[in-house]
């Protein structure tokens, strides 16, 4: 008896160790399952995983990209990560319309953007994309503690902010200023001013050429996506009302405006406020608040080579010097009288900012928002006004340079192949 006694107890021991095992089990696995869905992983946690490596590494290889180093190829397995949030906002709305944010490094303009952002009504209804110009810690962290909606951040992993020492980055034998390379051996092509590459400027258009190519083409969330998306940048303040006007413009855009290219939230001149008239505006493409749909970005990425051989570091001024002139008709976009988004920025994206040399208003933005900017202010029963011959960039211009390196132009045709394995258009498009 007392032999069985003990063999009970036992089993009852081990028993309960089992269960308290089974139980932690499962504790760890739902964790593991919550933080993959909800949060976005810190760097130095990431799982090193070797095939996901590999199979990174080749397919850079095969499209002749920069060799990554690995900070690069992290960057690359994040942007695979589904969005953040979900948990708050598990279902988007029908006829949402994407958002995409493209960021580079200005802690100070992007708080604001947030801000106003976080106050848009119909905000919580969609998913906003974060696109970062490479990866700095301080950008990270506010847009980690985003919480009004779906959020997504993608990093730029050919940035030249993530190779330190080899191209897209500084190369030590890299020529610079006006040297001349055959006297100074070294590498580089100067563009149309003697002047060589800064990798600090060509990272702007390599950026945006970027972030539009891996959007439209690359992930999972936006690919194929027939609407309209917005882009936006971190120095746009954005108003109450931008999403429905928005909304409102992109319903309108085919009855009124078939040959509209585009949606705008702001006037082409960053200047001005709107001019405050019971019509709609259709004027040249701005640069501030722009919304396309995939038909137009097929237009776009058939003009690669005109985009990525370009003369100017500067992708809005490229787009309207080369790009839009190539369509072969005016390139309209329709808008409301009124701004539903303002640029605020004074220090250029190539400088960076700091805590402690911020140069908007000493840190802050005061920007008045009228009770109409609260609310959709266009009306579907308005006509149209249309701007003809606005000044501006246009086809003839030479560009302001910075764009000359043959090794830029060849990356930017590689990001145009990067999601079209088949291309033949563009793979028939060498520097030789």
């Amino acid at each position: 008896m007392a032999n069985c006694k003990k063999l009970r107890l036992k089993d009852a021991a081990l028993k309960r160790l089992l269960s308290v095992v089974v139980v932690t089990l499962l504790g760890v696995l739902l964790l593991i399952v919550s933080l993959r869905t909800n949060t976005t992983p810190v760097l130095s946690e990431l799982d090193e995983d070797l095939s996901e490596i590999t199979d990174i590494q080749s397919f850079s290889e095969k499209l002749n990209l920069p060799k990554q180093n690995e900070f690069s190829i992290r960057l690359a397995k994040i942007n695979q990560m589904p969005p953040r949030n979900t948990d708050l906002y598990p279902k988007l709305a029908k006829d949402h319309i994407t958002i995409v944010l493209y960021v580079h490094n200005r802690p100070q303009y992007l708080q604001v953007v947030v801000k106003s952002l976080s106050k848009v009504v119909g905000i919580s209804e969609t998913l906003l994309i974060v696109s970062h110009d490479g990866y700095f810690e301080e950008m990270n962290k506010i847009v980690e503690g985003m919480k009004f909606c779906q959020v997504k951040q993608i990093f730029a992993p050919y940035s030249p902010h993530v190779f330190p020492d080899s191209f897209p980055g500084v190369s030590s034998n890299d020529c610079k200023e006006k040297d001349d390379a055959g006297k100074k051996h070294c590498v580089g092509s100067p563009d149309q001013y003697g002047n060589h590459r800064s990798p600090r400027i060509v990272s702007l258009k390599h950026h945006w050429w970027w972030m539009m190519n891996t959007v439209w083409d690359g992930l999972k969330e936006t690919r194929g996506h027939n609407g309209h998306i917005l882009f936006i940048e971190e120095d746009h303040f954005i108003y109450p009302n931008a999403y429905r006007n928005l909304q409102l413009l992109v319903s309108l855009k085919p009855i009124k405006c078939p040959d509209c290219y585009a949606a705008n939230l702001a006037p082409c001149d960053v200047n001005l406020r709107g001019e405050g008239w019971d019509s709609l505006i259709a004027e040249r493409m701005g640069n501030v608040g722009y919304a396309f749909n995939w038909t137009v970005w097929r237009k776009i990425h058939r003009k690669a080579k005109e985009f990525c051989f370009f003369d100017d570091y500067n992708w809005d001024i490229t787009m309207w010097a080369t790009v839009y002139p190539s369509f072969g008709s005016p390139v309209y976009t329709l808008r409301g009288p009124r701004t539903s988004a303002v640029h605020f920025g004074k220090c250029g994206l190539h400088q960076g900012q700091g805590q402690t040399n911020a140069c908007i208003d000493n840190g802050s933005v005061n920007m008045q928002v009228d009770d109409i900017d609260r609310v959709a202010n266009i009306r579907s029963e308005w006509g149209v006004h249309v701007y003809d011959n606005q000044p501006g960039y246009k086809a003839g211009f030479k560009g302001w340079g910075g764009w000359g390196d043959d090794r830029d132009r060849q990356l930017c045709l590689n990001f145009a192949r990067m999601y079209h394995s088949y291309n033949t258009s563009l793979s028939a498009v060498t520097m030789s």
